[in-house]
């Protein structure tokens, strides 16, 4: 069955008589007479009585113009569906080192979305994950973190691999504790001074192609008997706030945090190690709205905890 006889049938139908759906179709009329013709045929039914009045229809021609009609509308609505302009979605993916600064910059940066369609994809992992992320899951952007003395060792890694790289802040890690953790009211903590508490730490430090024994040894000295190893950001808050004896090494803190689980953050002048934390993405890539969006609200955030 002809898709366009179908609505020629339904337009003689609606205009009563050839002559106007001629005209109405910018059809000849012996031709539209011919493809009604070829329709009643194929379906083996008279659809019109031809009269001196017009072209009426017949019972059923009644029941197959309702029939044409429901199909034609469905046509149209698939046309409709698939013919218009296509919307891009908008898409930001960013791997990142389980830092607050960083998690509240993405919050301010996600209250920036226009109605437009988008999908943002967020995961808080270690160096290594964060580098396979960008080059093996696609993740766009990148974020990784690592102890100055092995700067010149990333460096090279992600010229090797072709990445991208700009530093976005140094720092030396503070403590963060409970306002009722017996050190939280001490000025001067040292090393010694923590050794009978117990320090969470996250469970993956690693740094790509180097021994995790030695990285780990590094990170965690050895002057702590007790460990809480986890590997997301919400429990660290809830065990600090909840068991006092509790301490953690951390990137800057918002206020709002430190109010909202009642912690303190303190400084130890013993530790002088310094971390970078250093924005990647692939060599080529070009920055999206959303991308600069994000790394201007990154830039504020650093300039009010870093």
């Amino acid at each position: 069955m002809n898709i366009l006889h179908m609505k020629y049938a339904v337009e003689v139908a609606k205009a009563g008589s050839l002559n106007k759906a001629a005209q109405a179709l910018l059809i000849a009329q012996p031709n539209l007479s011919r493809s009604i013709k070829e329709l009643e045929a194929g379906l083996g039914i008279t659809i019109f009585d031809r009269s001196a009045k017009g072209m009426l229809l017949t019972p059923e021609g009644e029941e197959f113009i309702q029939y044409a009609k429901s199909i034609l509308q469905q046509i149209d609505q698939v046309e409709n569906m698939y013919k218009k302009p296509a919307v891009p979605k908008q898409r930001f993916s960013i791997s990142v080192p389980r830092a607050s600064y960083i998690s509240e910059a993405f919050a301010k940066f996600s209250c920036q979305l226009s109605d437009q369609s988008a999908e943002l994809f967020y995961k808080e992992t270690n160096s290594q994950r964060t580098i396979r992320n960008l080059l093996e899951n696609d993740f766009r952007l990148g974020i990784i973190r690592y102890a100055e003395n092995y700067d010149q060792y990333f460096r090279s890694m992600l010229d090797e691999k072709e990445i991208t790289y700009e530093m976005i802040c140094e720092f030396s890690y503070q403590l963060l504790m409970s306002r009722q953790h017996p050190l939280a009211q001490k000025e001067d903590i040292t090393f010694e001074d923590l050794r009978p508490y117990i320090e969470i730490a996250h469970a993956d430090p690693y740094v790509p192609s180097l021994p995790l024994s030695k990285v780990v040894k590094e990170e965690l000295p050895d002057n702590i008997d007790r460990r809480i190893f986890i590997y997301e950001r919400a429990s660290q808050f809830d065990l600090l706030s909840e068991n006092t004896d509790t301490f953690m090494w951390i990137s800057p803190v918002p206020d709002k945090l430190l109010e909202r689980y009642g912690l303190v953050q303190k400084v130890c002048k013993e530790n002088q190690r310094v971390y970078r934390d250093v924005l990647i993405y692939r060599n080529g890539y070009r920055l999206t709205t959303l991308d600069q969006a994000f790394i201007t609200e990154l830039c504020q955030a650093r300039r009010r905890y870093l």
